[in-house]
């Protein structure tokens, strides 16, 4: 099945340059080297051609009783209004306050789409007229780019696995199909459809996956690899159009990036005894593995070096980081390494056999239970709109409100031999240099407006179905009523400060020790400080993913108004120590002029507060350590 043809006319195809290039397996390729053209045979390494199964090669602002400091809203200390830009002021706030104990699923739909999605649109910088860009021979087929004014060429909508529409659903990804015309990589392609869209702009057919690189780049460039992992809670794609032209421009052309779709919601996360039996667990995580399998394939093509690869995550793409180092037990393909993870969204991971009730509904909405041909076949033989009209939020067995996240990677007993943090605990994990982080409010803007300790604990019960009342007790000791947040109602704050330290802060503090305790390795964390007038006033504070922003720049769809003014001067600090990282697995090695020494995380737990007008390094304060600590002794309560 090869899925849609997108080819363009190959009639003035640029003749390639050769080189030979000695392959480990002593194979040899040619492949062309100017500016413009980048193309090679179809000799390229071996590789399974599913990635679904565990036999697959190796090549693969107040304080406690302690006097610690716990961050509020922030750190830095307040800006009166009149201090702040007449813009700022001047604006009018029509914020309304909803008074809900849960919240609706199309809000955390938008929510996720803004704090993730709608900061990656950037604006595209090229020649309106150019028609013939660079091109990119992968063997299975040769893509046309488009080269930028800035230096980087750049390809996108290109196949790294079959469609995976009819038989091929819920099934591991499988190679791409053989082209002989040249496909046209100079737009997006569909991203993958998320719980309760509309068939039209995602799509079944969404396996893309995107390069920049420099344009002057030859295959003995061996310049270091970014990939991204996208978020969106495993129910959405959130950042389909992450764009890396700028973070490899400002790198001085010294690196790749790499973005790609993958499965989510009921396409990628389906669990159950049926789909175990006939077809695979965790589609949408054999989809980011089979996707740097295709790095470790082909990104020489493009200048990087597929033994210099460095995995970054925000949001689920963070998680999704995190369950890369323990895939298969903590089994080291030398598909990366190191790591960085933006917000890290880690709640408990389910068995798969304790979600089946979710495949359960999704057989009898589409009328596919007992179904003569067999469940899975009939399900495979539904339209895309049919799956789709099941594909929606419902309330976790027992709960009254629907959960922030319905779809889940599940512990299938092969990619995920046990549950991440049992993984962790053990030392079964890939040890890397790691840059893990997270932003002071992660958990704002997927918390309702708590009018009471009932709601704090319903919302809460809501998501975590296992949570009992000795749990939501000892919560409320750990989160009591704070000084409240702007427009939002007094038991909002604890509720907020829960959600994100048992779903983003926690997890990533958690990760850190355990590779801390398991590795010698530097390791790096962050607190993400950055003060936008408008998220504070109305408060959602320093609101999850934040930092996206700044690591991908300003110049983007939807970017908020403070980083192309006041808090323009964040961008080349956090850009220069990521992209430090992802070139030498150190964000002090090429960090900005005049940015302070990040000391790595060690026994004190310190790390970098990212902050105007001045970054600083603190130690995890006493409460939030104490609080991660009560996190921990009931995680096995807190799996969905």
């Amino acid at each position: 099945m090869s899925g849609r043809n997108d080819a363009i006319d190959d009639s003035s195809e640029p003749a390639p340059l050769t080189r030979t290039r000695s392959l480990s397996n002593s194979s040899t390729e040619t492949a062309s080297s100017d500016d413009s053209v980048t193309s090679a045979t179809a000799i390229v390494k071996k590789t399974p051609e599913t990635y679904g199964s565990s036999a697959q090669g190796s090549h693969e602002d107040h304080h406690d009783q302690d006097g610690a400091h716990s961050p509020r809203l922030s750190d830095v200390s307040d800006i009166s209004p009149a201090d702040r830009p007449r813009e700022v002021t001047e604006r009018k706030r029509n914020w309304k306050r909803i008074l809900l104990w849960t919240v609706p699923p199309v809000v955390v739909v938008i929510a996720l789409a803004l704090s993730l999605g709608l900061y990656f649109g950037l604006r595209e910088d090229r020649d309106p007229n150019l028609i013939k860009g660079p091109v990119v021979d992968l063997g299975y087929s040769r893509y046309q780019g488009l080269a930028l004014t800035n230096g980087v060429n750049e390809f996108r909508r290109m196949r790294y696995a079959s469609p995976p529409l009819g038989d091929l659903r819920w099934r591991a990804p499988v190679a791409p199909q053989n082209e002989t015309k040249i496909q046209d990589a100079q737009k997006w392609g569909s991203f993958c459809l998320g719980l309760d869209q509309t068939p039209g702009g995602p799509d079944e057919d969404c396996l893309f996956i995107n390069v920049w690189a420099p344009s002057n780049a030859t295959v003995a460039s061996k310049l270091p690899v970014m990939v991204f992992i996208q978020g969106g809670g495993y129910i959405i794609n959130s950042n389909p159009y992450a764009n890396g032209s700028q973070l490899v421009e400002n790198s001085g052309r010294n690196m790749v990036f790499v973005s790609f779709n993958y499965r989510v919601s009921v396409w990628g996360f389906l669990a159950g005894d049926d789909v175990k039996a006939d077809g695979v667990l965790n589609a949408g995580l054999l989809d980011q593995r089979r996707a740097l399998h295709w790095v470790q394939d082909n990104i020489h093509r493009f200048g990087g070096d597929e033994d210099h690869v460095v995995l970054q995550g925000v949001s689920a793409g963070a998680g999704s980081v995190g369950l890369h180092l323990a895939a298969y037990g903590g089994r080291n393909d030398n598909l990366f390494v190191g790591a960085i993870a933006e917000s890290t969204f880690w709640p408990g991971q389910p068995h798969y056999k304790d979600v089946d009730y979710k495949y359960q509904r999704i057989l009898n909405e589409t009328d596919c239970l007992g179904h003569e041909d067999g469940n899975m076949a009939c399900l495979r033989a539904k339209s895309t709109a049919d799956i789709q009209d099941a594909n929606h939020n419902e309330p976790f067995v027992g709960r009254l409100g629907n959960p922030n996240f319905y779809w889940m990677p599940v512990t299938d007993g092969d990619f995920m031999v046990d549950t991440p943090t049992n993984l962790f605990a053990r030392g079964d994990f890939v040890k890397v240099p790691l840059l893990y982080g997270s932003t002071t409010n992660d958990g704002t803007i997927f918390t309702p407006n708590a009018t009471s300790p009932y709601y704090f604990t319903t919302f809460m019960k809501n998501n975590f179905p296992y949570m009992t009342a000795n749990d939501t007790d000892a919560m409320l000791d750990h989160y009591p009523l704070e000084p409240a947040f702007p427009m939002h109602a007094d038991w909002y704050g604890p509720a907020a400060r829960a959600c994100g330290e048992s779903t983003f802060i926690c997890p990533a503090n958690y990760i850190l020790n355990s590779m801390r305790s398991a590795s010698k390795t530097d390791i790096f964390s962050y607190r993400y400080n950055l003060q936008d007038y408008n998220f504070i006033d109305t408060g959602r504070g320093v609101p999850h993913t934040l930092e996206s922003t700044a690591v991908f720049g300003a110049f983007m769809t939807a970017t908020p108004a403070s980083y192309t003014t006041y808090n323009a001067p964040i961008i080349p600090v956090v850009q220069n120590y990521w992209i430090s990282f992802v070139r030498s697995l150190n964000p002090n090695t090429y960090r900005y002029k005049d940015a302070p020494e990040w000391k790595p995380w060690g026994d004190t737990q310190t790390r970098i507060v990212l902050q105007l007008p001045n970054s600083t390094m603190e130690d995890v304060p006493r409460n939030e350590t104490q609080r991660c600590a009560f996190w921990r002794s009931i995680n096995e309560t807190m799996t969905q």
